[in-house]
């Protein structure tokens, strides 16, 4: 699944007209780039999340056939933060499933993901970058702590492979993700994997400018 139902509101007045997915770098839509990575990793099958001129994705990707690859859509209307947002999609997800953010740009593997049995979730987790100096969640090994001290404060990058029953309980409707994911961390069933490579939360005009130059400087190599 790739969440895409976000506002943009760091983006504006670029997401004004154009929801932020659509968003050009290196000649082509940001999210065009993650379906190509995913369609890379073997994936057949993908789900997308609008909200925000939702209407522009679906008809900017299509059926996913470019990709050899289908695409699935589970529009919102009104955005369902990311909690609300997966748990709308689960009739059209398997079980676990990989989620990744719309709105990063990664160099990551997709096809080394794994969750471990038992596990509700597993996590990619990055180094801080400047606008997350705090981090989110500690990783010790291979599990991940909401509480500090236990283990090195990463930050999430907005990957991570999910089983249904880290819902369980949940009614429709908009909530956000991250209690969750803490409250399996509580339980010991949540994974955590530390990616070091290219990793970019596009959230802003100077983050988008600064991946192009980024993708303009590898593609001159």
């Amino acid at each position: 699944m790739i969440l895409a139902a976000g506002r943009g509101e760091r983006m504006r007045p670029l997401t004004d007209h154009i929801p932020k997915p659509l968003l050009p770098v290196a000649g082509k839509a940001l999210i065009e780039h993650q379906v190509e990575r995913v369609a890379e990793a073997g994936f057949r099958r993908i789900v997308i999340n609008h909200a925000w001129l939702g209407e522009q994705i679906e008809k900017a990707l299509g059926d996913g056939s470019r990709w050899k690859l289908a695409i699935d859509y589970s529009a919102e209307g009104e955005a369902l933060e990311t909690g609300g947002g997966i748990h709308r999609a689960l009739p059209l997800l398997p079980d676990p499933f990989l989620v990744i953010n719309g709105d990063i740009w990664t160099d990551i593997d997709y096809r080394s993901l794994r969750i471990a049995q038992g596990d509700l979730a597993t996590l990619v987790m990055v180094p801080n970058p400047q606008h997350n100096p705090e981090g989110d969640f500690a990783l010790q090994g291979d599990r991940l702590h909401s509480d500090p001290g236990r283990g090195e404060r990463l930050t999430f990058s907005g990957i991570g492979v999910y089983r249904h029953d880290l819902f369980a309980g949940c009614e429709p409707g908009k909530f956000p993700l991250a209690p969750l994911l803490r409250e399996a961390m509580q339980q010991g069933r949540a994974g955590g994997v530390r990616h070091d490579g290219l990793w970019i939360d596009v959230g802003t005009p100077e983050r988008l400018a600064q991946l192009e130059t980024c993708l303009a400087h590898s593609s001159s190599k």
